[in-house]
């Protein structure tokens, strides 16, 4: 019994934060025409960490902070465009990585391109590559 306790303490505490259809209007489209303007788009970011320090320290030092995550996030396409959403996310998923470090990430970018349908979407998970 005491090796079952001992193999559970050791396993790391994995828990998220996400942020839910952040507001953004970047270019994005295959076509020049579609790139030319801005198109509304929701970004969805789960970020997996550990933030069993902060449940208990009470510090934003001890997890991610989102309202910097989300700033960052609808400063990200400003002079940008992509053609593809796959390379959107992609770049976001890296430099979410990159900038704030959690385990993984998974991020979700919806667009409103065909009349007919609600959204389309692409969602793509990374990992730290480090952990």
């Amino acid at each position: 019994m005491a090796e079952r306790r001992g193999s559970r303490s050791n396993k790391q505490k994995m828990s998220k934060i996400t942020i839910v259809d952040l507001e953004v209007f970047w270019c994005v489209g295959v076509t020049d025409e579609e790139r030319a303007k801005p198109q509304r788009l929701l970004l969805t970011v789960d970020m997996s960490l550990d933030f069993s320090s902060a449940s208990v320290s009470d510090r934003i030092e001890k997890t991610i902070n989102y309202q910097t995550v989300a700033e960052h996030l609808l400063k990200f396409g400003e002079g940008r465009s992509w053609k593809l959403l796959e390379k959107l996310a992609a770049n976001i998923a890296d430099r979410v990585l990159d900038e704030y470090k959690p385990n993984a990430v998974m991020v979700e970018v919806k667009k409103f391109s065909i009349p007919q349908a609600k959204f389309v979407s692409v969602s793509m998970g990374k990992t730290h590559p480090l952990r």
